[in-house]
């Protein structure tokens, strides 16, 4: 097999009007044809540099020795070690670049495609010739890449939540026992969430909600595999479920993921309307409704991923007495929702999943079972 590996000329020495650096690249596909096609399409936009090109895996491994990169565009089929195998190895060379997931093989519900995601992938589509973008392959590719990439360069917020010595605000973290956990992630957030509940106590005793963005058919692999790494039940949720502790409900990939009080217990609704994010599923419903009904005994979870999703339902849930953690910058692969969630001034906390983990159980461990709903 053909090694590669070659550094791209500066033909862009500086980014217009962005006050940004350049998004620095590395692509590694075995296809020669493949590596071409990528390279063109990121080099017609002057916001990108290709740093480096790499046939296999282990050349990429090799040459991430040598190089910075932001992003390194991954290819799942090639020979060697492959690189769905090789996506730990590769996420610590590069020193905390952002790996993103471009295959044949990052089909609607393939299990490589969760699985890559779950391994530290941030984020994934399928190569161009499939028809799913209806052209618009192109555009698509590029607007994830500048998610990814700016997220780690990231600007200064000054915003209305911000002190008069320039912090943003933390709101007082509760420590009174818990209800309901209700967990909203987007680009990144397999990942986040297996650090989370690798992090948490396997029985805390309350019922766990998600709504993660992925498309349908992504969702019962992905319910699959978080039951295995959360070590309990977790379901896509349907219509009229009764919540259950220590189960998980994850949203489905069409449908928002709320709750309606009965005198039974709060059950599920899935409802269909449009969110103000313009997200389905969206965290904003979710966390809305769980507000509504568990008040000061719910607690929200916002982790990684680009856009505002969670910002209203959080606002809701705060106003309704309960709480909400954030995800920390340097743990997200995109700190776009955490961020909002912060800036708007709603969290108790901005931590790593593992250390949010730890302050939910600090919530429910104690909780007498009186309390339970």
């Amino acid at each position: 097999m053909e090694r590669a590996l070659a550094r791209s000329r500066d033909r862009f020495p500086e980014t217009r009007n962005t006050g940004r650096r350049r998004i620095r690249l590395m692509i590694v596909d075995d296809s020669t044809v493949a590596r071409a096609v990528l390279s063109r399409m990121v080099e017609s936009d002057p916001v990108f540099e290709i740093t480096a090109v790499a046939g296999t895996a282990e050349d990429a491994i090799e040459a991430l020795g040598e190089c910075n990169v932001d992003i390194v565009v991954l290819d799942l089929e090639m020979p060697g070690a492959g690189g769905l195998k090789s996506i730990p190895r590769i996420i610590a060379a590069a020193g905390g670049a952002k790996v993103m997931i471009v295959s044949s093989l990052a089909d609607d519900g393939a299990e490589q495609t969760v699985a890559a995601l779950a391994l530290g992938a941030a984020d994934t589509m399928p190569k161009p010739g499939t028809g799913r973008f209806n052209g618009k392959f192109s555009e698509v590719l590029l607007g994830k890449l500048k998610a990814l990439g700016y997220s780690a360069q990231p600007v200064p917020a000054r915003t209305a939540a911000e002190n008069g010595d320039g912090y943003l605000y933390l709101r007082a973290a509760p420590t009174d026992p818990i209800d309901i956990l209700a967990i909203g992630a987007s680009t990144g957030g397999i990942h986040a969430l297996g650090a989370l509940f690798n992090n948490l106590p396997k029985r805390i005793g309350v019922p766990i909600l998600v709504t993660q963005h992925l498309p349908i058919p992504f969702m019962s692999v992905f319910a699959r595999q978080l039951g295995v790494v959360a070590g309990r039940e977790a379901l896509v949720a349907e219509d009229g479920m009764l919540l259950a502790r220590d189960r998980i409900l994850v949203a489905p990939g069409d449908a928002h993921l709320t709750l309606d009080p009965t005198p039974g217990g709060a059950v599920v609704r899935l409802t269909h309307g449009r969110s103000s994010s313009g997200c389905m599923p969206s965290v904003d419903p979710m966390f809305a409704s769980v507000g509504a009904i568990f008040g000061a005994g719910a607690l929200g979870v916002v982790l990684t991923g680009m856009g505002r999703d969670g910002v209203e339902g959080s606002t809701r849930l705060v106003a309704c007495g309960g709480s909400i953690l954030a995800q920390n910058e340097g743990s997200c692969a995109v700190w776009g929702m955490p961020r909002a969630v912060l800036e708007a001034g709603l969290a108790s906390a901005v931590l790593p999943p593992e250390k949010i983990a730890r302050r939910i159980a600090s919530r429910t461990e104690e909780q007498p079972r009186a309390n339970k709903r």
